[in-house]
């Protein structure tokens, strides 16, 4: 009888559960009945996948028949969606079900978008860690600051603080170091910005994020209007150059990855590096636990002694330094010069992948690689010339952020006092 009591209890499932499991699985099924379309409309023919370094070929292309290629992968979707829609994933089991459901979901796309032709899958990889950089650097920024209480929308600013500062300071002073520290501080002082009006002063800190970012962009836009009007202005203020790529010892001598993932400038080695030194301190370390605290509940965090105000501010300044460096990425980091708004939004998709990632750092980190992944294929797909219209592609990357971070509002929650003011009584 208690046995069948608990099979009983532990089967039921609560209204707002039914929900979310309903909402996920209708999305997660119409996603995979658009797979098994694509399998169906997939032509004849193989889809080679270009596996060697670029200019190279022979052993390192992999030629798969386009239509089993993309059908065994979208019934894989099918299945997981079915399974979603009728129980419910949950568990171990769910992460890895769902990060399989989007692995077929692409392969199925590209078998359909490549068939007759070639995929450069190395230059795939190469463009999403390129475009993921400043999306992980931007959450990661993101996670310290909400993880302590304060909500960062402001991050757009930041980086664009960054990107002009290095390019600027590394171009007047010849340096690319000068110019890494100048986007360090230029992100710090943003974020200094944040602090003292959402902690001191008590501003609504969503309205004080978008003031900062409006704020941002009209101050670097007029500063690089004034500078590269003077004569021979954008010679003397906006050519830094780039960061030479350096390569891992032994590492890069791997066939297929090593050219590809370990031959990478020092600004992409130092993200791989706060990625895990971001988690290791939230969990790892006392401070990090202070600012989980007051990021949950910081009037209990004070009767234990925590200086609330103190960690608050501690762990937006250091975001600011993150997120100064991922806006370096953009000048010194890649393409040598600043140009008006370069961030293109990159900031509001960090914090799309902060909210998909769970505000944890490595959640953050693969939900930041999904949309740098999902960008550089849109490059891939006008490159292969298919049949989808430009401009359905340049906004392909934006929709499926919104779908992606559509799924997951409504199944994890921010720190309960995100965004709440606190005065010390």
């Amino acid at each position: 009888m208690a046995t069948d009591a608990a099979d009983i209890a532990r089967h039921l499932e609560s209204p707002e559960h039914r929900r979310r499991r309903l909402r996920l699985g209708i999305l997660l099924l119409i996603l995979a009945l658009t797979a098994v379309v694509l399998a169906v409309l997939t032509a004849a023919g193989t889809v080679d996948f270009r596996l060697a370094a670029t200019g190279s070929s022979g052993p390192g292309d992999l030629r798969l028949p386009a239509r089993p290629a993309a059908a065994v992968p979208a019934a894989i979707t099918l299945v997981i969606a079915v399974a979603q829609l009728w129980r419910g994933l949950s568990g171990r089991w769910a992460v890895a079900a769902f990060a399989l459901f989007g692995c077929s979901f692409v392969m199925a796309f590209i078998c359909w978008a490549a068939s007759g032709k070639l995929f450069p899958l190395t230059n795939q990889i190469q463009g999403t860690l390129a475009l993921s950089t400043p999306l992980i650097l931007g959450a990661l920024a993101g996670v310290l600051c909400e993880r302590a209480g304060v909500i960062n929308i402001a991050i757009e600013g930041q980086l664009l603080a960054g990107a002009f500062a290095a390019a600027i300071v590394a171009t007047v002073s010849g340096s690319l170091l000068v110019g890494v520290v100048a986007a360090l501080l230029a992100g710090v002082f943003v974020a200094w910005l944040l602090a003292v009006f959402s902690i001191r002063y008590l501003v609504n800190q969503i309205v004080l994020g978008v003031v900062l970012v409006v704020l941002a962009t009209g101050i670097t836009g007029f500063l690089f209007d004034q500078l590269t009007a003077l004569p021979d202005g954008s010679a003397r203020f906006n050519t830094p150059g780039t960061l030479q790529p350096i390569a891992v010892p032994v590492l890069s001598s791997i066939p297929i990855i090593g050219p590809t993932i370990f031959d990478q400038t020092a600004l992409v080695y130092a993200m791989v590096v706060l990625v895990a030194l971001i988690t290791f301190v939230l969990y790892r370390t006392p401070w990090g636990l202070r600012v989980r605290a007051v990021g949950e509940h910081p009037r209990a965090a004070a009767t234990v002694g925590i200086n609330v105000l103190r960690i608050r501010y501690q762990a937006v300044l250091a975001a600011g330094v993150i997120a100064g460096l991922g806006g370096a990425y953009f000048t010194i980091g890649s393409t040598g010069g600043f140009t008006k708004e370069m961030t293109a939004g990159n900031g509001f998709i960090a914090l799309a992948a902060l909210i998909m990632g769970r505000w944890h750092p490595l959640g953050s980190t693969c939900a930041a690689l999904f949309f740098g992944f999902t960008k550089a294929l849109q490059g891939q797909l006008q490159v292969l010339a298919t049949p989808i219209p430009t401009e359905v592609l340049q906004m392909t990357p934006y929709l499926l952020t919104v779908i992606a971070v559509a799924g997951a509002v409504g199944q994890t929650r921010p720190p309960k006092a995100d965004g709440e003011p606190y005065t010390a009584e």
